[in-house]
């Protein structure tokens, strides 16, 4: 859809008048990344927006992005452009079944993924990121049992790394699941001397025949200093906008999906969120993110041990 020039400059107009920052996750589409104050992971760019003297905070991401702001920036106005642009993976895990799960496998430390939900985390020892969570399992004594959640994937990676004692919850990201091996292996054979790159989100299958697994931050660092010029991205595709302003010279093809009639696996929660919408949210202040005071003192506590953790092996 073709903007009208002028909301570019309402918005930073507005931006100026309310004091606000736009925070971009990579999944965005081009449009929105290119307008964004911050672009980055979900737990990075809540980081950035705590550390400024915002008033407020537009979160162009998912609902749990935005609540996980709110919980680093309590006094912070927190606003998500759409109040329906859920995920897959948190949705995949509700409070009450997450809750049994721990009562029913006691004695486990709990470690969840940030990609999860406030009340999630607030039933969470430790917080991790796709990035750390190698080395926050690691961190912990050889002994120790452990819960993961709620990515399975995700978890059954760490675990396979690790050898650790760990239960996994089986959650799922419906985008990093989409992918077909088949089509990814033909891609490859059709690109002599190219790389696969993968979240470690994504399937058993496609991980195996991956050339480098990581974070979408960890996919662009890697990108950057690899001599390859063909890499084909299983992740979500929107990551390919800063990947072509990294490397300018590297021809990047999204990983095709186990469905036939799309080109790539997007995710459709994330595409809910427009440069309309983030107009109109400035504009109202709304709708905004509230999470209750209770829960954002416990939630937030997983995460500093996260980063204590972090802050000490130097991460």
């Amino acid at each position: 859809m073709v903007v009208d020039k002028t909301i570019y400059e309402e918005i930073n107009i507005l931006k100026k008048k309310k004091n606000a920052v736009i925070l971009s996750h990579y999944y965005q589409t081009p449009d929105i990344q290119d307008i964004a104050d911050f672009i980055g992971d979900s737990l990075a760019l809540s980081q950035q927006a705590a550390a400024t003297k915002a008033d407020m905070i537009v979160f162009a991401g998912v609902v749990f992005m935005a609540e996980t702001a709110k919980i680093l920036s309590p006094q912070k106005k927190v606003i998500i452009p759409d109040p329906l642009a859920g995920c897959s993976l948190a949705d995949s895990c509700r409070k009450e079944d997450f809750q049994k799960f721990i009562d029913d496998n006691p004695g486990r430390t709990v470690v969840t993924y940030v990609n999860t939900t406030a009340d999630i985390k607030a039933l969470s020892d430790i917080a991790c990121t796709s990035s750390n969570a190698r080395q926050i399992i690691e961190s912990l004594p050889p002994d120790e049992k452990i819960i993961f959640g709620p990515d399975r994937n995700l978890g059954n990676y760490i675990k396979g790394l690790t050898g650790r004692d760990i239960i996994v919850w089986n959650g799922s990201c419906h985008v990093h699941e989409q992918f077909s091996l088949e089509a990814i292996l033909k891609l490859k054979r059709e690109n002599p001397g190219s790389k696969i790159i993968a979240h470690p989100e994504c399937e058993m299958p496609v991980r195996i025949a991956a050339d480098f697994i990581g974070s979408t931050s960890g996919l662009l660092s890697f990108i950057s200093r690899d001599p390859g010029k063909v890499f084909i991205v299983a992740t979500e595709p929107g990551i390919i906008h800063q990947m072509k302003k990294y490397q300018k010279d590297k021809l990047f093809i999204p990983a095709p999906p186990k469905d036939s009639t799309c080109g790539c696996s997007e995710c459709n929660f994330m595409k809910m969120i427009t440069v309309e919408k983030i107009y109109k949210s400035l504009k109202f202040e709304e709708p905004e993110i509230t999470v209750d005071p209770e829960i954002i003192e416990r939630a937030a506590l997983p995460i500093r041990r996260m980063l204590e953790i972090s802050a000490k092996l130097g991460l």
